[in-house]
């Protein structure tokens, strides 16, 4: 099973760009996932609408619809994985390394945002994965592989002009 897994897309609604990203990058993956800061609805509406396996969770830049609607912490059973999803809180150098405890034993991937820095890193059995911010100079996304080992593959892209 692939995922597709972004962050920080600080948009109050779907642009060209993002439309068109959204497209021929994030469609064809299984599952869908969103660590929050989506900012505007218009843009959780959106990947609800267009993609068959989407969650979220709610940023501390999400409108107020999105922060009443959506969970900030997740837990999802994807593949004979549990993959927990957060958006993130708090000083950004230590939120990976809280974030097992945070979400408690057994999970074997957990999938954040907050930091807008890719990381993939180990906590005992837990993989920690931030995909990046898809907004700013540098957008980024990960998929991640859940199968025997969990592989990920980090991807940036260039900022439309």
């Amino acid at each position: 099973m692939r995922l597709a897994v972004i962050s920080d897309t600080h948009l109050e609604a779907p642009t060209d760009w993002f439309r068109h990203f959204f497209g021929e990058h994030l469609l064809c993956a299984d599952v869908l996932i969103h660590c929050g800061d989506m900012t505007g609805s218009a843009v959780h509406d959106f990947l609800a609408q267009s993609h068959p396996e989407f969650y979220g969770v709610a940023g501390n830049c999400c409108d107020w619809r999105i922060g009443q609607e959506l969970p900030a912490m997740l837990t999802l059973n994807l593949a004979g994985k549990r993959v927990g999803v957060t958006h993130g809180w708090g000083d950004r150098r230590t939120l990976p390394a809280r974030l097992p405890e945070a979400f408690g034993p057994g999970f074997d991937l957990i999938c954040f945002g907050h930091t807008h820095r890719q990381i993939a890193l180990r906590f005992g059995e837990t993989l920690v994965v931030n995909p990046g911010a898809l907004s700013g100079d540098r957008p980024g996304m990960a998929f991640i592989d859940l199968t025997e080992n969990i592989s990920v593959e980090f991807r940036q892209f260039r900022v439309p002009d």
